[in-house]
This record gives C-alpha cells, sequence and structure tokens, in this order.
C-alpha cells in the first residue's frame, strides 16, 4: 500500500478512531505490512476464518472469529 495508503480516507478515519479511543503505542517497526487474522480448525477442517486487512486499522469482527472458533472441532487422537 506504501504512500498510496497516506490518501485513502478509510486509513484516516481508522487512525482518528484508535487515537479518540487512547490508542498509544510506539509506532515503531516496518509500518508498511497490513495484517490478518485466521482460525484454522483441527487437522482436515482447514482455514475458517480468513481476514487480510485491506488498508491500515482494518478491523477483523470479534463475533465472527467466535463463531469460526466454535467450529472447531477436537482432533481425535
Amino acid at each position: 500500500m506504501m504512500l498510496s495508503g497516506l490518501f485513502r480516507l478509510g486509513v484516516w478515519q481508522n487512525f482518528f478512531r484508535a487515537w479518540r479511543s487512547g490508542y498509544s503505542g510506539n509506532l515503531e517497526g516496518e509500518g508498511f505490512t497490513l495484517g490478518g487474522v485466521y482460525v484454522v480448525g483441527a487437522g482436515s477442517q482447514g482455514i475458517l476464518l480468513e481476514h487480510r486487512e485491506k488498508e491500515f486499522g482494518d478491523k477483523v469482527s470479534l463475533p465472527a472469529v467466535l463463531e469460526a472458533a466454535e467450529k472447531i472441532k477436537p482432533q481425535a487422537s
């Protein structure tokens, strides 16, 4: 995303949302790497949830993570 990320409205909205909620961090590190969340099931279940950041500050839905985690079936040993 590099420099073009600074010109996206959603990035600024996410920045101000975090700032208003009191986010504080060291802001050190790569800075251009987007993150993601995966919920992986046991054995052959595979990926139950995949969320990739499309822009900085894009958050995963907590209810979606919990719903996917509830679908994990214990692996028989």
